[in-house]
């Protein structure tokens, strides 16, 4: 459980951060899309979505029915995100080109909760 407590505040607080700076300094939106054609930070960014990964999955892999399969979907999604950039770099090009600034807000909306939610069962702030 104390993996699980440790992961649920490190993703938890990755994603409060990520919204706010996002929110706060909505041009480095634009800055991330445009940093992503070039190949050499793909590279970069898919072998570090690699790591986080595979670090999460090592240390968490648990499929049980509650809070705590957040964290190891948070873990394979990174995986799996990481590899498909790293072998694939045009397709992930491309559906980042598709998706609109709203879906983007929409998104950042979605990790805000599920950033919460997380810090919340961390913390204990209100049991449930």
């Amino acid at each position: 459980m104390e993996v699980s407590i440790f992961l649920a505040k490190f993703w938890g607080w990755f994603f409060v951060t990520f919204f706010f700076l996002l929110i706060i300094y909505p041009k480095r939106i634009k800055q991330f899309f445009e940093f992503i054609k070039d190949d050499k930070f793909m590279i970069i960014l898919s072998v570090l979505a690699i790591i986080i990964g595979l670090l999460n999955i090592v240390a968490h892999n648990l499929w049980v029915k509650d809070w705590r399969i957040i964290i190891t979907l948070c873990g394979y999604f990174s995986l799996i995100k990481g590899i498909s950039q790293f072998a694939f770099p045009r397709f992930a090009w491309d559906w980042m080109e598709k998706v609109d600034f709203k879906w983007f807000q929409f998104l950042l909306f979605l990790l805000l909760i599920v950033g919460i939610v997380l810090l919340n069962q961390a913390y204990q702030w209100v049991p449930f």
